[in-house]
């Protein structure tokens, strides 16, 4: 069996939906990262894994092309695939189907850290016969480095809660998206106004932290920043239609 693509289906629940009914940014997301854990666990390099060596994938840019979102109660078949792995990073895709129809595609960036030393190196499990698909993108642009120098202004403040922590003691990487899109104008959430979404992870919260959340309207959308102590921990960009 070819275990490198990978795929899995999911339904809606309506704790994942806003109140139209479709699926949370943040929560489409999480599946997409659930869905990459899976396949990283099936092909030998998951988190138990990496563990015994004290490393872990970390994400660190992520970019969403949306057609539309998934609703409540839809069945969505995520596939996945590696399309570069070298040394300690990697580039992941996602396709996202409802009734085989393309509703949402993504490309991601992922980094192998040592969570003692907390500082990147190469993959310690060996990845076999485990395939990648260089010439194989899913989106139309690729993820990037976003520009950090784009004029914000402060919208709002917040502290890292018990409830934003994951299993390692750090904000989940899904709850900054939150964070920031709590602060958007409403429709523009809720009425399939967002094409576009890509985030940088940059330096990582711990409860109790306080940060700043700051953004500004550009030509295509919005750029938002979270900011702690004057360095930016995380950064998105919003292209709306």
């Amino acid at each position: 069996m070819d275990i490198s693509t990978f795929e899995k289906n999911w339904e809606i629940n309506f704790t994942q939906c806003y109140s139209n009914a479709r699926i949370r940014y943040s929560d489409l997301s999480n599946l997409l990262q659930l869905t990459a854990g899976e396949h990283a666990t099936i092909a030998g390099f998951g988190f138990k894994e990496m563990a015994k060596n004290n490393q872990s994938w970390v994400l660190s840019r992520i970019r969403f092309e949306i057609n539309r979102l998934p609703k409540w109660m839809d069945v969505v078949r995520i596939k996945t695939w590696i399309q570069n792995l070298e040394g300690s990073k990697s580039t992941r895709n996602f396709e996202i189907y409802v009734n085989d129809q393309l509703y949402v595609t993504a490309t991601s960036y992922w980094a192998v850290i040592n969570t003692v030393k907390r500082t990147p190196e190469e993959l310690a499990v060996p990845i076999g016969d485990f395939k990648t698909f260089s010439d194989r993108s899913s989106t139309q642009k690729p993820f990037s480095r976003l520009n950090l120098t784009q004029v914000v202004k402060p919208i709002g403040n917040y502290t890292v809660k018990i409830s934003d922590l994951d299993i390692v003691n750090h904000a989940n990487n899904v709850k900054y998206l939150d964070w920031c899109m709590d602060l958007l104008p409403m429709e523009l959430v809720l009425t399939n106004q967002i094409v576009s979404i890509e985030m940088n992870y940059l330096k990582e919260l711990r409860y109790n932290d306080t940060v700043e959340i700051s953004g500004n309207s550009t030509e295509k959308g919005y750029f938002m920043t979270v900011t702690k102590q004057e360095r930016i921990s995380f950064a998105l960009e919003i292209e709306t239609r």
